[in-house]
């Protein structure tokens, strides 16, 4: 691990096998998980957690600070789950007062360029093409796959198995298992194609396209949608999330193609 052309700040907490490249910075109050390599020219700074088995890619800047005016300060995290890959210049920054931390999962692809801003939480398995840009505060569930060069407004919520296009404008929450699409950006049917890879039937699928029929095709408003899908569809827990999203939906779900 010892690297003498890295400079490590003797009060990090660093496993053993950590594998550190010439080049690096790391400042005090980080710690780093068995097994994690990190790459030549990467800057830790402090507040940084990041767990095991991750590969951090060269010029990758990890806890910095906020690039929010109302942050003083204040001692907030960076969490990194394990198994995570951080590609080349990627930028994570630390939280603020708001939430304490900001969070990207385990299992993640994070590639090069992309931004994720102070209090955002990032779940697991998720993939975020070159230069995505996550405003503050931006939730993107579980196995969300975002194209490159996506842009997404502060406060949105990404939701679970979601697949959005590349180069998209995103000011609007994104339901689950859904594709999102066109400009400006819309509802583009079932994610069918990412279910099936991760173990959803068929009839679930279908399932999940006749609560999206209702919500997006059938001409209702959303809370007319849900009242019918409620009384004439059966419960599922896909249902019930779907459901559960649209009415927590703080800045509203995104259109239906027009």
């Amino acid at each position: 691990m010892k690297q003498p052309l890295a400079y490590i700040h003797p009060a990090a907490k660093i496993a053993p096998s950590v594998v550190i490249d010439p080049f690096v910075t790391i400042e005090e109050n980080v710690e780093i998980g068995e097994g994690t390599r990190i790459g030549s020219n990467v800057t830790i700074m402090a507040g940084a957690r990041i767990g095991k088995n991750c590969t951090i890619f060269p010029g990758a800047v990890i806890s910095g600070i906020p690039q929010d005016l109302k942050f003083q300060g204040e001692e907030t995290l960076a969490i990194i789950g394990d198994n995570t890959t951080i590609r080349e210049c990627v930028t994570i920054n630390r939280g603020t007062a708001s939430k304490g931390k900001t969070i990207v999962g385990h299992n993640c692809l994070i590639m090069a360029y992309c931004h994720v801003a102070h209090d955002c939480v990032v779940g697991d398995n998720v993939i975020m093409s070159n230069a995505t840009q996550l405003a503050g505060e931006v939730i993107v569930d579980n196995y969300a796959v975002i194209g490159g060069g996506a842009l997404i407004h502060q406060f949105c919520h990404i939701g679970p198995h979601v697949m959005i296009q590349g180069g998209a404008l995103v000011n609007k929450d994104i339901p689950p298992y859904v594709k999102a699409a066109r400009e400006p950006i819309s509802y583009a049917g079932v994610n069918s194609i990412g279910l099936r890879r991760r173990g959803f039937t068929s009839e679930t699928i279908r399932e999940i396209q006749e609560i999206y029929r209702y919500l997006y095709l059938s001409g209702l408003n959303n809370s007319d949608a849900i009242e019918r899908i409620e009384a004439e569809l059966p419960a599922t827990p896909e249902r019930d999330e779907i459901i559960l999203f649209v009415r927590n939906a703080k800045r509203g779900i995104i259109r239906g193609y027009l």
